[in-house]
């Protein structure tokens, strides 16, 4: 899986935190989105799966290599 953010949409929820914190951080400035981990292990998968669908957003996209 690859993931990629647009942080131009980002709205600063968390939404993905909570879902996924090995995976996505917010800013400290402003709570916009940071990517920790473009390929998350497959044990990620589902819960990079839910944020993504959790976002507000639709700021996450999901890519299966």
């Amino acid at each position: 899986m690859l993931v990629r953010i647009d942080q131009e949409k980002c709205c600063g929820a968390g939404h993905c935190v909570l879902a996924a914190p090995d995976v996505f951080d917010q800013r400290d400035e402003d709570g916009i989105v940071v990517l920790l981990d473009a390929e998350p292990p497959a044990e990620l998968h589902q819960a990079v799966q839910d944020a993504a669908a959790v976002c507000p957003a639709a700021a996450i996209q999901l890519e299966q290599v």
